[in-house]
């Protein structure tokens, strides 16, 4: 009998979590191109980026609707994360920032990536390395709070794909709808004002990550003390680089001057991570300024 129920959830939890076609991966070669100059984050002990990590998975986020019409639609890659798979949140999601498109919030199901965890049988319980959707019910304190928010996405189609578990860390409701809210758009309005490439389209990288906690949500999905976030984008008009970065502790806000985040700098916020997590962060290749030239070979 026990057998039996453990099957039957089984199957359930796997018809109750939809899946993405995102790949999981030795390296990020292959979405690359989320990364400013297609260099990945420098975060020692954590990511390496030629090589797998059994604990940290690189995700190239791919996403395929068929519900727009007979035909699949969208076949590339959406945006990067690294995932954390003991403490079943991701460390960052890395995203192009093209402009905001002219659509409404998707009203899309929360998708598992399959990838993370070996075929369901009669004797496992799946998702063992990843949070699922169940994990959230009932709980009137914490929701899901994107790092890639579907509000920073240019078109319906990537905004859907925001909606992964992978993408995902359990946020204070108000915190979520407060200050992390607010700074969101505010982000979105200096991107938009500042950051042009070449062909004077809006373009900047973003990466958004999160600090581990000490507590869990469902015994289980960890829940971080510290979100963040940071761009780096090239302002084409005054022909330099510009970045901007912000963080926050994953609390709750009753106070309005509780939700207001203030500007920080992309050399504070390295400062920051490397005082309450790891020493030597370094989210963007040259710290997002002009590149160096290389030496002559002598």
């Amino acid at each position: 009998m026990r057998l039996f129920i453990a099957s039957v959830l089984a199957v359930l939890l796997v018809f109750s979590c939809p899946f993405v076609t995102s790949e999981v991966l030795k390296t990020f070669d292959k979405c690359s191109e989320f990364f400013f100059r297609g260099q990945s984050p420098v975060i020692p002990g954590i990511l390496n980026p030629r090589s797998e990590n059994d604990r940290y998975k690189k995700i190239c986020q791919k996403y395929t609707s068929k519900e727009k019409d007979s035909e699949n639609v969208g076949s590339g890659y959406m945006f990067a994360t690294l995932y954390d798979t003991t403490n079943r949140i991701p460390v960052f999601s890395a995203y192009k920032y093209t402009g905001r498109g002219n659509f409404r919030r998707p009203s899309s199901s929360w998708m598992v990536e399959p990838q993370l965890d070996p075929p369901v049988d009669e004797m496992t319980v799946p998702y063992a390395n990843q949070a699922i959707n169940e994990d959230f019910f009932n709980n009137y304190r914490l929701n899901r709070g994107h790092l890639f928010p579907s509000g920073h996405a240019a078109d319906e189609l990537t905004a859907e794909s925001t909606f992964t578990l992978t993408n995902i860390v359990p946020q204070k409701i108000s915190f979520n709808a407060g200050s992390w809210n607010r700074m969101e758009r505010e982000i979105s309005d200096i991107m938009n004002k500042h950051c042009y490439d070449n062909n004077n389209k809006v373009l900047a990288h973003v990466l958004t990550g999160a600090i581990p906690g000490n507590n869990k949500l469902n015994e289980k999905v960890n829940i971080p003390s510290y979100m963040w976030t940071a761009f780096c984008c090239y302002n084409s008009a005054d022909r330099s680089w510009v970045s901007q970065a912000y963080w926050a502790l994953n609390k709750e806000e009753r106070t309005d001057e509780e939700k207001t985040i203030s500007k920080k700098s992309l050399k504070e916020l390295q400062e920051f991570l490397s005082q309450k997590w790891v020493n030597n962060v370094q989210l963007f290749e040259s710290n997002c300024a002009k590149k160096k030239p290389k030496k002559p070979y002598n």
